[in-house]
């Protein structure tokens, strides 16, 4: 087992009524893929800094609406459970990535 980090994009916080519904559908969804969540994350506020390699700031980054932490067997059984979530359906989208144990 080993843990992905699903980057959400394209989606930001709710402000109609239809938007609060389809993201309460995250609740159950959590609750379905039970300890397979490891940390159901939060939505980033939309104000971000990029910080270059040279040490230039930035104002904003990229697209990035918030992420979750899932635990799975493979990437691929990491895109599966991703492909349930409620927030896809209003027209976000979520990239999987499987973190590295490296600490």
């Amino acid at each position: 087992m080993a843990d992905y980090v699903l980057l959400y994009s394209g989606s930001s916080m709710p402000e109609t009524e239809e938007e609060r519904q389809r993201h309460a559908g995250l609740d159950p969804w959590f609750e379905n893929l039970g300890p397979a969540v490891k940390d159901p994350g939060n939505p980033f506020t939309g104000q971000a800094k990029s910080i270059s390699n040279e040490g230039s700031i930035t104002d904003g980054a990229t697209s990035a609406s918030g992420y979750s932490i899932i635990e799975a067997d493979s990437l691929d059984a990491a895109v599966d459970l991703a492909k349930g979530c409620p927030v896809l359906q209003g027209g976000a989208q979520i990239a999987v990535y499987e973190t590295l144990r490296v600490m």
